[in-house]
């Protein structure tokens, strides 16, 4: 009898993490699932845990405890092959304010071994409005605009999985419609991405679906619409934060 082929696994599938600072458990046995193809929206309160997950999945920090797989892989065994197929967005802008924003991007071209490097730039610029602002210098630049380099960083070795921890986070309103619109695009090249906010407007503007994240718990997910109504999502959060001891 002929096998049947297992389906693909999830983009990312977290189980059992903890994480603590101290005394303070910060991720208490969380499990997560972000399927390909899909806009995972965490929504959470300030100190929930939203960063130390991003962080966590990001290979930037190890767990406690539990196992990670991104893309199939464990990224700790396996972290420059994770590293190449993932983009990540951070509170922290990773740029050169002494440099220009084409010089920043020049710079992980080189970090990352990237082939094409000028055309893959002038693509990521194009993708975030910022072709004109390449050879000014960051430091001038306003934190909208700051934060688009920081997003184009992320996108140039055409990364499969885009994880974001509060990327509207000081964006104006052009900004973040740029945002919304790489985000939705269908043709963009990531497969899936992961999102975290405390914004109940935002999961409904961009996710597929949303995981309630409530002391370092995943306390429910559920499929959205992006024409879903935000006072539902926050209706949602209140009900399943609101469980979660």
């Amino acid at each position: 009898m002929a096998q049947i082929p297992s389906p693909r696994p999830p983009a990312i599938v977290a189980r059992g993490l903890r994480k603590s600072y101290g005394r303070a458990g910060v991720l208490r046995g969380l499990d997560l699932d972000v399927p390909w193809g899909e806009v995972v929206v965490v929504l959470g309160s300030n100190g929930s845990g939203k960063t130390t997950l991003m962080r966590v999945l990001a290979t930037l920090t190890r767990p406690d405890d539990g196992t990670v797989r991104v893309a199939g892989l464990d990224p700790y065994k396996l972290g420059r092959q994770v590293r190449s197929q993932v983009g990540v967005v951070t509170h922290d802008p990773l740029l050169y304010d002494d440099l220009t924003g084409y010089e920043n991007l020049r710079f992980v071209t080189r970090m990352f071994g990237l082939d094409r490097a000028g055309e893959r730039i002038e693509a990521a610029a194009g993708r975030l409005g910022l072709s004109a602002r390449l050879h000014q210098r960051v430091g001038t630049l306003s934190h909208g605009l700051k934060k688009r380099f920081t997003i184009a960083r992320a996108l140039l070795h055409d990364p499969k999985i885009l994880l974001m921890d509060e990327p509207e986070s000081g964006l104006d309103q052009e900004s973040q419609t740029t945002l919304d619109t790489l985000i939705r695009d269908p043709a963009a090249s990531f497969g899936s991405v992961l999102i975290t906010t405390h914004s109940p407007e935002r999961a409904a503007a961009v996710g597929d679906r949303v995981a309630i994240l409530a002391r370092g718990l995943i306390a429910h997910t559920e499929p959205i619409g992006r024409d879903t109504d935000p006072d539902a999502i926050r209706r949602l959060y209140a009900e399943y934060a609101g469980a979660v001891q």
